[in-house]
């Protein structure tokens, strides 16, 4: 009776509750705007003449930012940032024709984990920089491989005098489970198709395997040899010079008076040991001060956003997609390649009249086979549609990616690429024997011998085990059959190339497995060149965040990037590869997924 009674009174009180809802969301909207506008407005300021760009990247090098969650904007962010590689080349090439910019400024002191592949990429773009007759310089308290690499490229290199160039040389060690998991009395069933597929080794071996050793150590003399060339060429030294300062180190620095930074001039990797107040003199020396006195510098994101009009028009479309992370089945999370939402977009630009060629940019170690096999025939349409596939290849693009890259017109990579690695694996966990050991049992009833056979609780049956191996051995077949038609080759000859082997692009371009070697840009002209135009400009196809994202990662402070310790960086890696564990979503249990790392 109550409710009865009280029913106008609350259905008045739900409308005007509506109203005062829509008001409010409606006035959050309008100071968004308001505040973006400003920010915008901010951001996009007069670039003096005569101003210096500086490129100063802050945490994780990556192809594509990953979509940030509300919380993560609400907090300012949390863990490493990320700067996107192609916001760096853009500025660069862009800062070259410039009349209003006198030189380049490379400040690397917060760059993050970031790709020797990625890192060549920037310093290919310095070069061209450098061609307009600008000069470039670089500085940072102290620099690590990564950031001496990139900082190399520049015409003087300074350097804080207490710090140091900690140039060490590449090695890769993984982690090996199979005695945790013996002692915790879980099986971990492997199956695999290729040789020098190590991906499953961590779960099966005590260590690596004879193959896997002798590839690893392939890659990492080759990269490691393409790096030491690249800085000796730089700075103007022998490569015998780089081979004493890394292998005789301890003999050098005790020479240096145990001082790291006189031993690194000495070594002729930095040209200055200047303090921070010695190091603004000598900018301003070079680019001057403004009226209020200050460094004429302009910050990347700020001339980015002072140039954004730069960006033609006008001509033929052609798009760009970044496929970034691991694949995986459905849409996935933020940071991983789906197979449906990619397949959506792709099909997307397919029907968009605006696009008349792709470009595929894939840094991925693979993942679902279902997945890559899924993207692979939605580029396969794009191409039916008169529309041409290329692919670009980044750090890596190995396994699922490659798969992916076989539905392509032409494959480029640089130099430094990793990719091959096709081969197959699936991996089954039993867990019946730890179960029993804290006196846990499983019973039940089935209506056939498969039906609950892939329970982790029980013991995998040999007709389940004997069928993932058919499975795996047919999806390689498959694999063999793309690479071979797309490539022309025979299946002999491609098997022989696979095995699950990574290859740098370089050797994958010496075997027929790439087209040609070079960045996005060479790609992105060779889109156009099949598409048969001269007139062209670049879409960059995504799929577009929720417009409250968009407003709240415009408004909200950036994030910063944290400095990580050694302890840190293990643990963000353990954390990484729980990630990845639980990405493994392929419908069939089988993958075409790489171990390698980027180097």
């Amino acid at each position: 009776m109550w409710r009865i009674i009280t029913a106008p009174f609350r259905f008045l009180w739900a409308a005007i509750d509506g109203v005062r809802r829509v008001l409010a969301n409606l006035l959050l909207l309008i100071v968004l705007v308001v505040l973006v506008a400003a920010w915008w407005k901010e951001r996009a300021p007069v670039v003096p003449a005569g101003s210096a760009l500086v490129i100063a990247p802050e945490g994780r090098l990556v192809e594509a930012a990953t979509p940030p969650s509300p919380t993560d904007l609400l907090q300012g962010g949390r863990g490493v940032a990320e700067v996107v590689l192609d916001d760096i080349l853009t500025a660069i090439r862009r800062a070259g024709t410039d009349s209003r910019i006198s030189a380049l400024v490379i400040a690397p002191g917060r760059l993050g984990p970031a790709p020797a592949s990625k890192l060549a990429a920037i310093r290919d773009a310095i070069a061209d920089f450098k061609r307009s007759g600008k000069p470039v310089y670089a500085h940072a308290g102290r620099f690590n491989q990564a950031q001496y690499y990139l900082a190399s490229a520049a015409d003087q290199i300074v350097m804080a005098p207490d710090g140091y160039v900690l140039v060490q040389g590449l090695a890769a060690y993984d982690a090996f489970y199979k005695r945790a998991l013996d002692t915790l009395g879980v099986k971990v069933h492997v199956f695999r198709a290729g040789k020098y597929k190590s991906f499953v080794e961590p779960y099966s071996r005590e260590g690596m395997s004879t193959e896997n050793r002798e590839m690893t150590q392939g890659l990492i003399d080759s990269i490691w040899a393409d790096l030491k060339s690249d800085m000796a060429a730089a700075r103007k030294i022998n490569e015998s010079a780089i081979d004493t300062y890394v292998n005789d180190y301890r003999r050098q620095l005790e020479a240096a008076g145990g001082d790291p930074a006189v031993m690194a001039q000495r070594a002729g990797l930095v040209d200055q040991l200047l303090d921070d107040n010695a190091w603004e003199s000598l900018l301003a020396d070079k680019v001057g001060r403004n009226g209020a006195g200050k460094l004429r510098l302009v910050d990347m994101d700020a001339y980015l956003a002072g140039t954004h009009d730069w960006i033609p028009q006008q001509g033929a479309g052609i798009a760009v997609a970044t496929l970034e992370g691991a694949i995986v089945d459905g849409d996935g999370p933020p940071g991983t390649v789906g197979g449906d939402s990619v397949a959506r977009l792709l099909r997307s630009m397919r029907d968009d009249h605006r696009i008349r060629a792709v470009v595929l940019r894939i840094d991925s170690p693979g993942g679902s086979a279902f997945a890559a096999e899924q993207i692979r025939v939605a580029v396969q349409a794009l191409r039916d549609a008169g529309k041409p596939v290329v692919v670009s290849m980044s750090s890596v693009a190995a396994s699922g990616g490659y798969w992916i890259a076989t539905g392509a017109d032409e494959i480029w990579a640089q130099p430094m690429t990793l990719t091959g690695s096709i081969g197959v694996f699936g991996l089954f966990p039993d867990l019946s024997e730890p179960l029993e050991r804290i006196g846990v049992d499983i019973d039940g009833v089935r209506t056939s011998p498969l039906a609950g056979a892939m329970d982790p609780r029980r013991p995998l049956s040999d007709d389940a085990r004997e069928a993932l191996q058919l499975s795996v051995e047919h999806t390689y077949t498959r694999f063999v059959q793309r690479v071979a038609a797309a490539r022309h080759m025979s299946i002999a000859d491609v098997d022989a190339l696979a095995q699950g082997r990574v290859w740098t692009g370089a050797e994958a371009k010496a075997r027929g497995l790439v087209d040609q070697l070079g960045g996005l840009d060479q790609a992105v002209a060779a889109a156009a060149r099949l598409a048969g135009v001269t007139d062209y400009h670049r879409i960059d196809a995504t799929e577009s965040l929720p417009l409250q994202l968009q407003l709240l990662k415009i408004v909200l402070p950036e994030a910063r990037a944290i400095r990580p310790t050694a302890a840190d960086a293990w643990l963000s890696a353990l954390d990484a590869q729980v990630r990845q564990w639980a990405s493994w979503n392929d419908p069939a249990h089988l993958y075409a997924h790489c171990l390698c790392q980027p180097m």
